[in-house]
């Protein structure tokens, strides 16, 4: 079946085969908050709730062509295999963005996006710029993992920032409760270590950070996708590559632009709300404060990945969809809680 997408003259082929060892595309969502839910056998959980908003691709750049920037080029083992798809989310004005922002999407034929994110790709997953994305791109049951910035508590000391016990409250403790203690060392050295726990910005934090904490999701992605291998010889091959990959990212230090995100793997769907693109997932535990935009893909956890095809490349727009899917082990209150039987 094919579909032409509504911002872009351009034919999307929705009868791509899927296998295991695909990777699919992600979307950008807004976490609105929380709410609880009842199980059906009477439980009550916490869900966090995951608004995607007006998200569309932007451009698709293949493996070969794809040149991320880099202080120093890895040295790779493998030939690199998945390509990038840029994704936007949210429109807005284009007389508040510059002229260069808005020549990336003249080829679309949209307008501006407030939010971008690179997700990275096979290439049979690849999509036509224009095609959008909604919640019914994952189904009731999936796993994903979700990928956003911690909330931002600022300035903090050692016991909160790092989880230090602290002196004790009397017994000759003067003014020193909550303070780090030694923090250096005399002798020949004399001086701060670099990494050193002291206070400082928590959360939502700016700084320098190793190039495998970026391409980390990659790795990790490629070596779960070779954990089925039965070749015990291949498998010591990438584990020695991925060994080679971290020894190296560790020396690739980026620039101050790169932000601290955290990554929450093995997230479940329990709802999904068709009509306002709304999806209803497992836990509190999502980084991030109401209101801050998360990265959602398929989870990277090898007992958790999907078992069946996906909707693939993605789910089709359609009109005729019902308003929400509800997992089996969900209670829906449309439904009766009693049936009584007549006499």
């Amino acid at each position: 079946m094919t579909s032409t997408s509504p911002l872009a003259n351009v034919q999307i082929n929705f009868n791509a085969e899927w296998n295991p060892r695909t990777r699919r595309v992600g979307v950008i969502a807004r976490k609105i908050g929380n709410y609880p839910i009842w199980l059906k056998n009477g439980k009550k959980v916490q869900t966090t709730l995951l608004q995607v908003i007006d998200n569309h691709v932007i451009k698709y750049i293949p493996p070969e062509e794809f040149k991320p920037m880099l202080i120093r080029k890895p040295n790779w083992r493998e030939k690199r295999t998945l390509g990038c798809l840029l994704v936007g989310a949210e429109t807005i004005d284009p007389s508040t963005v510059t002229k260069d922002y808005c020549g990336l999407f003249n080829a679309t034929g949209m307008l501006p996006k407030r939010y971008l994110c690179r997700f990275m790709i096979t290439p049979n997953a690849a999509l036509p710029p224009g095609t959008p994305l909604l919640a019914t791109h994952y189904r009731v049951g999936d796993y994903l993992d979700i990928r956003a910035k911690t909330i931002d508590r600022g300035f903090q000391g050692v016991m909160k920032r790092w989880g230090f016990k602290g002196m004790p409250a009397s017994h000759g403790v003067t003014k020193t409760h909550r303070r780090p203690g030694n923090i250096g060392s005399g002798g020949g050295k004399a001086r701060v270590w670099p990494g050193t726990k002291m206070p400082g910005h928590m959360g939502n934090s700016t700084k320098a950070g190793s190039k495998i904490e970026i391409a980390g999701s990659e790795i990790e992605w490629k070596f779960a996708t070779r954990i089925e291998i039965e070749n015990e010889n291949k498998m010591k091959k990438i584990k020695c590559v991925i060994k080679i990959r971290i020894s190296e990212g560790k020396k690739m230090q980026t620039d101050t632009s790169t932000r601290v995100w955290r990554t929450l793997r093995g997230v479940k769907i329990l709802r999904i709300d068709t009509k306002h693109n709304v999806l209803w997932t497992l836990g509190v535990a999502i980084p991030g404060e109401t209101g801050a935009m998360c990265y959602l893909f398929d989870t990277v956890l090898p007992l958790r990945r999907h078992k069946e095809p996906p909707p693939f490349p993605t789910h089709p727009p359609s009109a005729d969809l019902p308003i929400e899917y509800i997992h089996e082990s969900v209670h829906d209150f449309s439904d009766p809680t009693i049936t009584f039987e007549d006499n």
